[in-house]
């Protein structure tokens, strides 16, 4: 058998066939390209800790008082607030001031917090002296069209004896020293 000549031994590769929806395509991925790109490198969103610290103190022994300060350009919503106990411990009722309506892109028409959030927790009994723990679940969105997951905080509080003045304000995620901003 004669052997090949080198020409013959070397494949062709088709050529690539632009259709019309790879036209679209890449001219959507180019402009989406230059009007999203410069935004998105200067985005920097915090994290939820920081977008929305929690803290909290014990009022006197069946009143626990949440804060929540929020960061600005975001928004907690109202029906996401949760608050439990641990040891479990059936709360009464948290108190919950109305929000700002707001028609929310991904829920619709929500009510909404900014700035900072002061809820009343109402013990279903006095737990004089008591180590608890208080456990906040919130969700929040960053004006930037980002949300953030279902966020869990936990404090742990010391409930004042019957005769005892209200505790101090205990963050959940303290602000930690940073070397270099």
């Amino acid at each position: 058998m004669p052997k090949a000549a080198r020409a013959d031994s070397v494949r062709r590769v088709p050529r690539l066939a632009w259709t019309p929806v790879a036209y679209v395509g890449t001219l959507v991925g180019l402009v989406l390209a230059l009007h999203v790109g410069p935004a998105a490198a200067d985005l920097k969103l915090l994290p939820p800790e920081e977008a929305f610290r929690f803290a909290a103190r014990a009022l006197d022994t069946k009143t626990v008082e949440a804060n929540f300060a929020i960061a600005d350009g975001y928004y907690l919503y109202r029906d996401k607030m949760r608050f439990s106990l641990e040891p479990a411990s059936p709360l009464i009722g948290a108190d919950l001031p109305p929000g700002k309506v707001k028609e929310d892109p991904f829920f619709g028409r929500v009510e909404t917090y900014r700035d900072r959030l002061v809820v009343r927790l109402t013990l279903s009994q006095p737990m004089a002296g008591r180590a608890v723990t208080l456990v906040a679940e919130s969700q929040g969105c960053a004006d930037a069209g980002v949300c953030y997951p279902p966020n869990r905080q936990k404090i742990e509080l010391t409930l004042p004896t019957s005769d005892g003045k209200p505790g101090p304000l205990l963050e959940a995620n303290p602000a930690r020293k940073r070397w270099f901003n």
